[in-house]
């Protein structure tokens, strides 16, 4: 898990369950994309709530959580 501190106190992660982050303090769940499916079977990863790009054309789910995952952690964590 990748965790960004901000210089004003405030923390940026990809959520996930490897570590407790209420141990961290007072914590917001705040979605940062959305991976969702489209009617032509394929999924999209729509990471435009962060100011990044709409990923599309993905036929499994699991490869636009991959997607979504390396772009937020290239982009919006680094």
């Amino acid at each position: 898990m990748i965790l960004i501190a901000e210089s004003d106190g405030l923390m940026r992660c990809v959520y996930d369950e490897a570590i407790d982050v209420g141990q961290l303090g007072s914590i917001t769940i705040e979605r940062a994309s959305h991976v969702e499916p489209k009617c032509d079977r394929t999924w999209t990863a729509d990471l435009t709530p962060v100011g990044g790009p709409l990923l599309t054309g993905f036929e499994r789910r699991s490869e636009a959580l991959a997607a979504e995952i390396d772009w937020l952690e290239n982009n919006w964590l680094s």
